[in-house]
């Protein structure tokens, strides 16, 4: 599986994409919004009012939460200028990035609707407006664990619910069989190759982020994660270990090739904040200003159109299509399957817990 070819998001606006499937997602973001507060207030402090403020969002993926990051930067950006009695506001030059397989020409269909919520959300108190022509978006598709920018360009990057996908599936895992991800019936030898995969990949993006960064330049990343050092914490593999309950069905009614669902893995890591935190100090590139977990309920959004299944759909469809092919595995049939397994399966009707790791950086120059 070459994850930068096929790792990506069901694109769209349909009943299973990834924009009508992210509402936790879209949680997540609102509950770390404090940190990224915190960090882009300081950033424009240390600014002359006449800069303009770069901006990356690395694995913004498509839909309506890619927008919702880059409006609370801008609008909180705007309280700091007024708050300084600067009367001009400040040009934003906001790069979105992901994978040239993502969807890039949803996130531009809704430009429109960016601005003309940029224009409401950041009123002026004697009822001007924001103009959004001082905010110029661009698409950046590659790999974040690349370089991606030119060299003390960027003054803030962010990325909430990306870092946790590798670069690609670890080698030297061929003895998980029967697993599609880490689990507690994993030998030691796949559960290092994991963990070796991730810091590989992590101290590849702090290296080539810290080149791009300008002085005192910030990043605030939240990965999907664990609260300690337990690599088998319900919330990290749950859904996965349901995806691969499903598999091993179908197999049994030969409806897919038991050789090849076992060497099916998936490209993903939850790291613990220790491991952020040894990671980030091995690398030496950033300090780390705020490192914090938070928990978020995996049915906690109560939203009529949130649905568990096909919120998972949106993310594992495009692996799955990927490497078994939409002609040896239907995927409605899949997920129906998947839907009858979490009605079966009473841990489903529990209160799930999801970890996010969540750190605040500032690059040391």
């Amino acid at each position: 599986m070459e994850v930068t070819k096929v790792l990506h998001m069901n694109g769209g606006m349909g009943d299973a994409s990834y924009a009508k499937n992210s509402l936790l997602q879209q949680k997540v973001i609102l509950m770390t919004k404090s940190i990224t507060d915190e960090a882009i207030s300081s950033l424009y402090n240390n600014l002359s009012s006449r800069e303009t403020i770069c901006i990356a969002d690395l694995g913004c993926s498509s839909g309506p939460n890619t927008f919702l990051s880059v409006s609370q930067f801008i609008q909180t950006i705007d309280k700091e200028r007024k708050k300084k009695g600067r009367h001009k506001a400040p040009e934003f030059h906001v790069f979105l990035n992901d994978l040239p397989s993502n969807d890039f020409n949803t996130i531009f269909r809704l430009l429109p609707t960016f601005h003309q919520s940029l224009r409401k959300q950041n009123m002026g108190e004697d009822g001007s407006l924001f103009d959004p022509s001082n905010c110029f978006v661009t698409g950046v598709a590659g790999s974040f664990y690349t370089r991606l920018f030119p060299s003390n360009s960027l003054h803030f990057v962010h990325s909430s619910y990306s870092l946790h996908w590798l670069s690609q599936v670890p080698d030297g895992i061929k003895n998980n069989k029967g697993n599609i991800y880490l689990t507690s019936t994993s030998p030691a030898s796949v559960h290092k190759a994991y963990y070796e995969q991730f810091e590989r990949d992590f101290v590849t993006f702090l290296k080539y982020r810290s080149e791009e960064l300008m002085e005192n330049g910030r990043m605030v990343l939240t990965m999907l994660g664990r609260k300690n050092e337990d690599r088998f914490s319900q919330g990290c593999s749950y859904e996965w270990e349901l995806l691969a309950t499903t598999l091993k069905l179908l197999i049994a009614q030969e409806s897919i090739d038991e050789e090849k669902v076992d060497s099916f893995n998936i490209p993903l890591y939850n790291p613990s904040p220790s491991e952020v935190m040894y990671i980030v100090e091995k690398e030496r590139s950033f300090t780390i200003d705020i490192l914090k977990t938070s928990e978020i309920q995996r049915n906690s959004c109560d939203d009529e159109k949130y649905n568990m299944a096909k919120s998972f759909r949106s993310v594992a469809e495009p692996l799955l299509v990927s490497y078994f092919g939409h002609d040896e595995l239907n995927m409605d049939q899949v997920f129906h399957k998947y839907n009858q397994v979490i009605a079966n399966d009473r841990k489903a009707m529990e209160k799930i817990m999801f970890v996010n790791v969540t750190v605040s950086l500032t690059k040391i120059n």
